[in-house]
């Protein structure tokens, strides 16, 4: 429906009401425009639906793949959403991650937490719904801006300029994307993740990530002490999720199952199997047993049987369960293939380092069994990016027979490497990383969990350096404010970007000439109009 036919439509609505004086057809529609989404619910229908054509995209070319970055308050999804706008014309295939890290660190009402569920369960629907907000306004401002032209070339006679603007006004692409949504573990047992599941949902999340983690043992997937649970056990989290989705009439939602298999050496359980090779006969055939005669039996000891013969389950204090050294990529390859079997729609598979030839090598065994499996990849600041792909350079070098001895393997991190032709090649390895992984490895979104949590950290303390130092105001005007001018961050304007003329619009609407406007010629925001 074209701008002048929401116009049209406003005033054959507000023409059966004698009594609604000043109501004005085109200022209906402007508002309607300006909040496109009128619910959590839409927003979620909408932006599965873009996510399942990107997949098709992807499946097609995995050129084609999608990125996004970790953002822990609403005003840094929407300063993402509008850089992305203003540097590359369109919001398409770029994404926002919601992670349970940050939320736990930043957005508890604890404290800063680790990540390990410690925080509140709804602060995460409650970070969805206000990243929509505030990508909401973001669309609310452009299009006023969009109007305010409009006007203005409407008052000059310029017609042509006018259909331009309508035009652009009728193709107007929004800063609501999807989000990947973090629910941890589940926050309990698969009622809790359901009742949680449906938070997300109602608060615009079109796709949940969740994890086979135990919920009470959860811990970072960077971090040490990871305990598993068995499949049957998180696919019924899976199916409450997808319950959750179907309830809400969100057919599209999708569902990233992230397997922790790799780090995690532990079970909190056995799983319950009633024949062999079983999907529970499989989950226990990685633990590490010992074999036992039947007179051998301690008391309060727990045994299973493998293969006719009696085993004993290497039991630890903390009453978990131990697998088999070496077992963690076959346990990854597993976890994958019965969580996509079971309603999930992307994996998530957790390592340990950026290594494209690992991560291809367990998504070509997934699917030998499920031909179209695709990966959501974790591109971790948890990894030492620089030293990772040094060294990889280097012990490709090694094996290829080249001089490496320019080289100390064990410090290639020294500044003295960054100009050095391995630290050149490593540098490359890093920038063509995600469009490499797409294509080898089945990557078909790249995220970074934390990338504005270290951005905030690092531009504050330049501006503390600065502000606080010998530079004085200096250090404020010539790091921050001049910056901003001249590249163009519309946050320079920090009025317009709260809001200050959409609510000048909305005076003028209620209350036409007698409206008490902020934004006239004394406002000092003018002053960054040259």
């Amino acid at each position: 429906m074209t701008y002048q036919s929401k116009i049209t439509e406003a005033g054959q609505t507000i023409g059966t009401e004698p009594n609604w004086n000043g109501i004005e057809p085109e200022s209906v529609a402007r508002m309607r425009l300006q909040n496109r989404f009128r619910t959590g619910l839409d927003i979620a229908r909408y932006t599965a639906r873009i996510m399942r054509e990107d997949m098709a995209a992807y499946d097609r070319d995995p050129a084609n793949y999608t990125q996004s970055l970790g953002c822990w308050h609403g005003f840094i999804g929407q300063q993402k959403m509008i850089s992305i706008k203003k540097h590359f014309g369109t919001t398409k295939g770029r994404y926002l991650y919601l992670s349970g890290w940050m939320v736990a660190a930043l957005r508890s009402e604890f404290g800063p937490l680790p990540d390990q569920s410690m925080h509140e369960k709804t602060s995460v629907p409650a970070l969805v719904e206000e990243l929509y907000t505030f990508l909401r306004q973001a669309d609310a401002r452009e299009m006023g801006m969009m109007f305010r032209d409009l006007d203005k070339a409407r008052d000059s006679g310029d017609e042509v300029e006018a259909k331009r603007l309508e035009h652009a006004i009728d193709n107007h692409e929004t800063h609501v994307v999807p989000i990947v949504a973090d629910i941890d573990a589940g926050f309990g047992n698969a009622e809790a993740t359901y009742l949680l599941a449906r938070k997300f949902i109602e608060a615009g999340a079109c796709c949940i990530q969740i994890e086979n983690q135990v919920s009470d043992e959860k811990q970072c997937g960077h971090q040490d002490g990871k305990v598993t649970v068995p499949h049957e056990d998180f696919i019924a989290k899976i199916r409450a999720v997808r319950y959750a989705f179907m309830e809400l009439g969100v057919d599209g939602g999708l569902i990233v199952a992230r397997t922790d298999s790799l780090g995690a050496g532990l079970t909190k359980q056995i799983a319950f199997t009633r024949e062999p090779g079983d999907i529970g006969d499989r989950y226990n055939s990685f633990l590490d047993c010992d074999e036992i005669a039947a007179g051998d039996v301690g008391h309060g000891e727990v045994l299973i049987t493998r293969d006719g013969k009696l085993m004993r389950p290497k039991r630890l204090p903390s009453n978990l369960y131990q697998f088999r050294s070496g077992t963690g990529e076959d346990r990854c390859v597993l976890d994958c293939i019965h969580a996509l079997e079971n309603g999930a729609d992307l994996l998530w598979i957790e390592t340990e380092k950026p290594h494209i030839g690992q991560i291809g090598g367990m998504v070509s065994r997934i699917r030998e069994v499920i031909p179209n499996a695709k990966l959501v990849y974790n591109n971790s600041p948890s990894f030492n990016w620089t030293l990772n792909f040094r060294q990889q350079v280097f012990d490709a070098w090694a094996a290829e027979g080249r001089d490496t001895s320019a080289y100390d393997r064990a410090r290639l991190m020294s500044v003295d490497y960054d100009g050095t032709e391995l630290g050149k090649e490593a540098d490359e390895r890093i920038r063509t990383f995600q469009k490499d992984a797409a294509r080898e490895a089945g990557i078909f979104h790249h995220l970074i969990t934390l990338p504005t949590y270290h951005t905030a950290a690092l531009s504050t303390d330049n501006l503390a350096k600065e502000y606080f130092g010998e530079a004085g105001m200096l250090g404020y005007v010539k790091g921050v404010q001049r910056q901003e001018i001249r590249q163009g961050i519309a946050c320079v304007k920090h009025q317009n970007m709260a809001g200050s003329d959409i609510g000048d619009d909305h005076k003028e609407y209620f209350a036409g000439e007698a409206a008490l406007k902020a934004g006239g010629t004394h406002n000092t925001m003018n002053q960054f109009a040259a």
